[in-house]
């Protein structure tokens, strides 16, 4: 009974083209090589992506002008990251991941599990590049700066006001880095796209109230803004970094999501675009092979004398 309730949670219900009982089964072993096939070009995409972002840490950022005046809202206490960096693709990646093959094993919709996949890593890669390359580009200073130019707390600076390092080279790169925060854009493009699935998959639109649905949807977005918040707590990044961080990876989660996936609150909001395609395929086929069949037997009750042709 249970199971149940979970399949239909899972299933639309809320009427469109599609009813309960005219839902097809897509397996993984009869349609994901062909899925895998159509979107290689996509694939090749995602990999550009990750080789760009890659080289968007390696390079250095611009490393702008730090006046002695500027140093008071600098000199925050360095400290270690609450969430750390390896923790970011755990729940903004494999998480997502998680519940995107739950519901492939209630739903058996092949095209379901490909496409959240899909458009979860642009969803994280794009914001992963856009965010990188403003990094570099911006160069603002983190909120501990000055320990990290400073180690040893004595200051000093150029002809022009500007500062003159002597920590460590790691630490002065990374303290350029502040504008938006990774953490954020990262955590809400991943938890972000997570809970706009969500809420296409269990209807939370369906106009018949229910609100606890809604608090399903929330907790990935209140998921990633404690992280954001756990920036400012550590002094790595300002409030508008994160505030900014935070936009742009909703942001983008938005876009990618839209690219595979009915708005949530759509009647077909349950199912990605390729599933609804692939149905009317699979339904076309149907009648074409229903009315060949047709088609032989009436031939056969000819030729053997069972009907009579009105001539």
């Amino acid at each position: 009974m249970s199971l149940q309730i979970v399949r239909n949670m899972f299933q639309g219900q809320q009427g469109g083209r599609v009813e309960v009982n005219e839902l097809e089964l897509f397996y993984m072993k009869s349609h994901g090589r062909k899925v895998a096939r159509l979107h290689m070009h996509d694939w090749l995409i995602l990999l550009l992506l990750a080789i760009i972002e890659i080289i968007l840490n390696i390079i250095h950022p611009f490393y702008r002008f730090v006046g002695k005046d500027m140093m008071t809202d600098l000199k925050y206490p360095m400290k270690d990251n609450t969430v750390p960096l390896w923790a970011v693709p755990v729940y903004a990646v494999l998480l997502p991941m998680l519940v995107f093959l739950f519901i492939y094993f209630q739903r058996r919709d092949v095209y379901d599990l490909h496409h959240a996949i899909l458009g979860l890593l642009f969803s994280i890669l794009i914001t992963g590049v856009l965010t990188d390359a403003i990094k570099d580009a911006t160069g603002r200073p983190r909120p501990d700066f000055f320990w990290r130019c400073f180690p040893d707390g004595v200051d000093n600076y150029d002809q022009w006001g500007n500062v003159v390092c002597h920590g460590k080279d790691s630490d002065i790169r990374e303290g350029h880095k502040s504008f938006p925060s990774g953490h954020s854009s990262w955590s809400f493009a991943g938890l972000g796209f997570l809970a706009l699935y969500l809420a296409g998959k269990i209807k939370v639109f369906d106009r018949r109230g229910h609100v606890a649905k809604l608090c399903i949807v929330f907790l990935p977005l209140l998921m990633a803004s404690l992280v954001a918040v756990s920036r400012v707590d550590d002094y790595w990044h300002h409030w508008q970094d994160v505030f900014a961080g935070g936009i742009l990876g909703f942001t983008v989660a938005i876009f990618c999501y839209l690219q595979f996936f009915p708005a949530p609150y759509h009647s077909e909001g349950w199912g990605p675009y390729a599933y609804f395609r692939a149905l009317e395929e699979t339904r076309s086929n149907r009648r074409v092979e229903d009315s060949a069949v047709g088609e032989v037997g009436m031939q056969n009750d000819v030729e053997s004398g069972k009907v009579e042709l009105n001539l």
